[in-house]
């Protein structure tokens, strides 16, 4: 009886310690190594931190036999329990770390859709419920939790479905990849032994969460500048954010006229034309395009491309 205690103890100090050393464990070699992938879609960042573990001729995703299941009541994590020599590493029907060690993370800047269901900003933790058919991707909001001991449904963000597909190759160490990557979407795949399992993160608005990355940019650009704003003010104007484009094309005119005021180039007169231009002043714009051409051919500089570019102002003026 004495050694049943000792062995409990032991097995719930063993846990604590991990837990209070996740986030500061001394940087020696683990079984499973630590990985991370990243992406970014249109401009949000996506990223995935897991740790691989190693088929190693084990039985991976399986059903448990009644005796192993009973030891975790529903959807309970079984990561970590002392499985029976014929028993799954990862049996079906329990919360799973999607990984090893600490709790694999999700993080996002802006909110995106996985498989079509909003998930807002932040950094989750993901785990996973395997089953024999469809699979459940779950996104916690408890991102510092090892493995999923701790695990609670009650901080679930989001819950979607997925359909794991059988590959004729095996993945001897679990592999997050990201693929199928396009102006607004791309495609997250887990793979470990003959299993993959998929799903989609769609960014909801990509102009919104691009306006929004640029009012940072330009937050925390030089406020002298008139860089910053013209690209931000850019790409609102060419996806039709014509109000908030304007705002940012006058902040960067006032930036412009007090730059040039202190010293004339053939390069900050052309950007403030370029600026005048956008504000639909073509006429002034001409006129501080040809003061730069006049600046450039003093300093013996190349004014053909500013030349060009005032003929086509001229002609639709």
């Amino acid at each position: 009886m004495r050694s049943k205690y000792f062995l409990f103890f032991a097995f719930i100090l063993c846990l604590s310690v991990a837990a209070a050393t996740a986030q500061n464990r001394p940087p020696t070699p683990r079984a499973s190594q630590k990985a991370e992938v990243a992406q970014t879609i249109g401009s949000t960042q996506i990223a995935i931190i897991y740790s691989r573990p190693a088929v190693k001729g084990r039985t991976i995703f399986a059903a448990a036999s009644v005796d192993f299941a009973s030891k975790a009541k529903g959807e309970a994590t079984l990561d970590g329990a002392s499985q029976g020599k014929d028993e799954p590493l990862v049996p079906y029907g329990h919360v799973w770390r999607a990984g090893a060690n600490e709790a694999t993370t999700f993080s996002t800047t802006d909110d995106v859709l996985i498989n079509g269901k909003l998930l807002p900003a932040g950094k989750y933790s993901l785990s996973m419920i395997p089953e024999k058919g469809d699979w459940t991707v779950i996104f916690n909001k408890d991102d510092g939790q090892w493995g999923s001991f701790s695990y609670d449904a009650a901080k679930d963000a989001l819950r979607v479905p997925t359909k794991p597909e059988v590959s004729s190759t095996s993945a001897e160490l679990l592999t997050f990849a990201i693929g199928n990557v396009t102006d607004d979407s791309a495609t997250v795949v887990l793979s470990w032994d003959k299993v993959r399992v998929p799903f989609t993160v769609k960014v909801k608005d990509v102009v919104a969460a691009t306006l929004g990355h640029l009012r940072e940019f330009v937050a925390a650009a030089d406020a002298n500048d008139p860089g910053a704003p013209l690209a931000a003010g850019s790409y609102a104007k060419a996806n039709k954010r014509d109000s908030e484009a304007n705002i940012w094309f006058e902040m960067a005119l006032k930036r412009s006229e007090a730059k040039v005021a202190q010293r004339e180039t053939l390069k900050d007169l052309a950007q403030q034309a370029t600026i005048l231009a956008n504000l639909g002043r073509k006429a002034d714009a001409v006129k501080a395009a040809e003061r730069g051409v006049f600046v450039g051919k003093a300093a013996k500089e190349d004014t053909s491309n500013l030349e060009k570019q005032i003929e086509k102002w001229k002609l639709t003026s």
